[in-house]
């Protein structure tokens, strides 16, 4: 099978909720690595850009009025999202780390990582 065969099947089966977990697990991974090399480099800025347009997205879907979030956790996303934006510009200028990123997208990585309820899971 082709990697465009297998991504269009993983997209078509995957849940939303899985797909953005598997975003922010990549995209928070790549931070984590531009950080460990401690360079302000194109690493860093394609990681940061891209961080910024997840939350954008998520932002933009949280505007949506068909969204069926609870409108208090919309308002904290877009909050969030504006934050990312503008903690990204200033870890770009050096002014702060790319660690409360990191932290912020791991956050959100344990709201929607896979709950396993099933009764082996409690022994």
């Amino acid at each position: 099978m082709s990697l465009h065969a297998y991504t269009k099947t993983i997209q078509a089966t995957e849940d939303p909720k899985g797909m953005e977990y598997r975003l922010f697990a990549q995209i928070t991974g790549d931070l984590m690595k531009a950080q460990e090399t401690g360079k302000w480099d194109s690493d860093l800025a394609d990681a940061l850009g891209r961080n910024r347009q997840l939350w954008h997205a998520l932002a933009s879907d949280c505007r949506h009025p068909g969204n069926k979030l609870p409108e208090q956790l919309r308002a904290s996303i877009i909050s969030l999202s504006i934050w990312v934006g503008k903690h990204s510009g200033a870890v770009m200028r050096k002014e702060e780390s790319v660690q409360d990123l990191i932290d912020v997208n791991r956050t959100i990585m344990q709201g929607l990582a896979p709950q396993n309820n099933s009764p082996q899971s409690a022994a």
